[in-house]
């Protein structure tokens, strides 16, 4: 008649081996628990736009990559994974405005070949544009979270 007693005892056990997980896993999450967060949403003046600014962490987190805009001609190319769509299909792609900052710039396709997109209109030459991790980028200027 003791078992009953032991499979109380491992079950508390197990209990509280649960809850010093989930106490550990939170502590390894600084940003979590930080003020600041991950990033940081602000309006531009003048623009319908925000910049996002992230923190060294959560760049890495979100594998961003960033090409430079490059000339062809009277025009400029960028590769196609920077090129976004909004709610009316307008096409924009995130510029990098300085380190760990982004903003979403708009800019006019006039054709996709291949791995690439040819614009008419868009930022310059030598301009970083992100080609891994702005849909995220753009979840984070709206608020979407986990």
């Amino acid at each position: 008649m003791q078992h009953p007693h032991r499979w109380s005892a491992t079950l508390v056990a197990l209990g509280a081996l649960g809850i010093s997980a989930c106490a550990n896993s939170q502590a390894f999450d600084s940003e979590a628990a930080s003020d600041e967060g991950p990033s940081k949403v602000e309006p531009v003046k003048g623009s319908d736009f925000a910049k996002v600014t992230l923190t060294a962490a959560a760049a890495r987190r979100l594998g961003i990559r960033t090409a430079a805009v490059r000339a062809a001609g009277a025009r400029t190319t960028i590769p196609y994974a920077a090129v976004l769509y909004d709610a009316d299909g307008s096409a924009f792609t995130y510029t990098t405005t300085s380190r760990l900052t982004y903003r979403r710039a708009p800019i006019t396709v006039r054709r996709i070949t291949g791995d690439e997109a040819l614009l008419t209109a868009g930022p310059r030459t030598g301009t970083s544009v992100v080609t891994v991790g702005a849909a995220e980028l753009l979840g984070t200027e709206y608020g979407v979270e986990e």
